[in-house]
């Protein structure tokens, strides 16, 4: 498994920045390693679906779960993804700390591949997370 981080601070109120990232329809727009996602069930705070990433045109299966305005926790369940990626929001004096955190490998004979798509998260993450932050700022 690797590890990835990354973070930033937003100048605009929780309930703006939270929209902006539970609207889980909208996320191709800012995760670019994301190019389609099809909802499969409802119950809740907990989303299924099907995610489609760049990497090879793959399909993983998620779930989603929801704690509204702090954080939301995608679990690959099935594909060529394994693992975690959370969303963290945090309450600053003035601002607001979106942080995420990936904790995944690429699974079977792909797995030997997992070092070198980490760089390509890594910048994709602080590229998405810059994207959030203009929009919440607009």
């Amino acid at each position: 498994m690797v590890q990835i981080q990354a973070s930033v601070d937003i100048d605009a109120p929780l309930d703006k920045v939270w929209n902006i990232i539970s609207d889980l329809d909208s996320e191709p727009r800012f995760w670019k390693g994301t190019k389609e996602v099809r909802n499969i069930s409802k119950n809740e705070n907990v989303v299924t679906r099907e995610v489609t990433i760049a990497f090879k045109d793959s399909k993983c299966m998620q779930t989603v779960t929801m704690q509204p305005k702090e954080k939301i926790h995608a679990q690959f369940t099935k594909g060529i993804l394994d693992g975690t990626k959370t969303l963290t929001l945090q309450q600053l004096e003035n601002r607001i700390r979106l942080d995420v955190l990936w904790d995944i490998k690429l699974t079977g004979m792909m797995g030997m591949f997992t070092g070198m798509i980490k760089k390509h998260i890594q910048s994709g993450s602080e590229q998405a997370l810059e994207s959030i932050k203009q929009e919440a700022q607009r």
